[in-house]
Parts: C-alpha cells; sequence; structure tokens
C-alpha cells in the first residue's frame, strides 16, 4: 500500500519510478489525488513540462538495454531481452556504444515484454533520427516507462 500522505516515502515511490527529482517534487506538491488515474495524469502532465536537465537526471539513472540492470524494475522490464544469444547481446552493446555516441546519452526505450531482437530494431531505427526528433521520442519512452512502473506500485493501492 502507498501512503501518498507521507512526504518521504512517496517522493522514494515516485523516484523509484522515475529518477527525476524536480519531476518528483511537483507530482508531491499536486496532492491530494483524486484515485490513481489522477495521480497517473498528474504524473504524465508534470513530466510532459520538465525540464532537459531533470530529463537527463532520469536518463542517467536507466541502465543500458541487453546488459545487466541490477533494480529490480529493470531487471522485469529487461527481462524478454536479457534472455538473448551472446550474439545479439553484443549486437546490441555494439548498438548502445553508438547510440551513446550520437546522442550523448543512454538508449531508453520501454523494453517490457519486447524482445532484445526487437530492441535492436527500434535501436537502429532511432539511430536515423537527428537529435531534436530522437529526444522527443525518448521523452515518449521516459513516460512509458514511468506510467508502467507507477501503475504497478500504485496496484492495489488507494491514491
Amino acid at each position: 500500500m502507498v501512503d501518498v500522505d507521507d512526504d518521504a516515502a512517496f517522493r522514494a515511490l515516485l523516484l523509484s519510478c522515475c529518477d527525476a527529482p524536480a519531476w518528483a517534487g511537483r507530482v508531491l506538491a499536486r496532492r491530494p489525488f483524486d484515485g490513481p488515474d489522477a495521480l497517473l495524469a498528474v504524473a504524465a502532465e508534470e513530466l510532459a513540462a520538465t525540464s532537459e536537465d531533470d530529463v537527463d537526471t532520469a536518463l542517467a539513472a536507466h541502465p543500458r538495454i541487453g546488459e545487466r540492470p541490477t533494480g529490480a524494475a529493470s531487471r522485469r522490464e529487461q527481462s524478454a531481452a536479457l534472455a538473448a544469444d551472446a550474439g545479439v547481446l553484443a549486437e546490441l552493446a555494439a548498438g548502445n556504444a553508438a547510440y551513446e555516441a550520437r546522442f550523448g546519452h543512454v538508449y531508453l526505450v520501454c523494453a517490457s515484454g519486447r524482445s532484445a531482437e526487437e530492441l535492436l530494431a527500434v535501436l537502429r531505427s532511432r539511430l536515423g533520427n537527428d537529435p531534436a526528433t530522437e529526444r522527443r521520442v525518448l521523452r515518449a519512452e521516459l513516460a512509458a516507462i514511468t506510467r508502467l512502473r507507477l501503475r504497478r506500485a500504485l496496484e492495489g493501492a488507494v491514491a
């Protein structure tokens, strides 16, 4: 059960879903929520309005796709991709390096339920994006990941 009235616990929950401190502070400040759907809507609205610096902080907390993540949420989300053979994982590692060289940050994609082959194809297609387009795409991916994690955290909770 999530206690949205406990500042420290709620902030910790938000940051476990998206490690963007300014975003978490703004969501926290907008309490009370009229249920989980209202919280999800506020979280999405505030994430869409968050600064590039806050997005960069959140990106830094995400592991590379295809590497063994340490966090439980990332392990669960990448479980299908991590089942790939060594060759595909090596291609993902090379793709991650190319992406980071091109854009200056980790390749972010909502990996939940997606195979390594699918994530590699998405990575390759995104390498052709210009930086502004890619920034819009990664913000959408961050929003999808955050929503998924918040939904999982709120299951059975009264917000």
